[in-house]
């Protein structure tokens, strides 16, 4: 059977990272969590067995953004400090994930659990990175959810500290997908 290719929808998907405070001041901090906004990509696969499957996912790293309920003076020093600090956005401006192993357990009909391993280039970086997903196919459309963490340190990334490192973000970041994706048609 042939392989497949679905483009992601960002109208519809949602992805995040959740950052954890740590230091001994962390009661008083919060852990903040951050809306990706734009990203793109692409899944191909044989879609009764999910074989042969490849996945691209490309990030704007500069449209990250704080979704808590904050002031917006906060929110803009923070954004700030997760741009030209943290990502550093104008040296290292997409964050791009590619496959380089997928392997698929089908557990119902149109229904798999996915392990992914692929390479997460990030902040100049580039490493192996485990992706597990829970896989739904319906017809044209292609739903994927599921969570993975990533040491910023892994990526040259010095966790943030405020108050003489007295409160600091924990090194360990965790990032949540529901992404959907539609059916391309053979001719695109």
């Amino acid at each position: 059977m042939e392989s497949e290719r679905y483009a992601i929808d960002p109208v519809l998907s949602r992805f995040t990272v959740r950052a954890f405070a740590a230091g001994m001041l962390s009661a008083l901090g919060h852990n903040p969590t951050i809306a990706i906004r734009d990203f793109s990509g692409h899944a191909e696969f044989v879609p009764t067995t999910m074989e042969e499957g490849k996945l691209h996912l490309q990030v704007n790293a500069g449209s990250l953004e704080i979704t808590d309920q904050i002031n917006d003076k906060d929110r803009r020093e923070m954004e700030r400090t997760m741009n030209q600090e943290v990502l550093e956005t104008n040296r290292f401006p997409e964050i791009v994930f590619d496959t380089s192993k997928v392997s698929a357990n089908r557990a119902g009909e149109g229904y798999y659990f996915v392990n992914m391993i692929g390479n997460l280039s990030l902040h100049g970086v580039t490493n192996n990175q485990p992706v597990a997903a829970q896989v739904t196919v319906n017809g044209d459309l292609l739903n994927a959810r599921g969570e993975f963490t990533v040491k910023q340190t892994a990526y040259g990334i010095k966790p943030v500290s405020v108050a003489g490192g007295t409160l600091k973000l924990k090194d360990e970041l965790k990032f949540s997908f529901d992404i959907v994706a539609r059916k391309q048609s053979n001719h695109t």
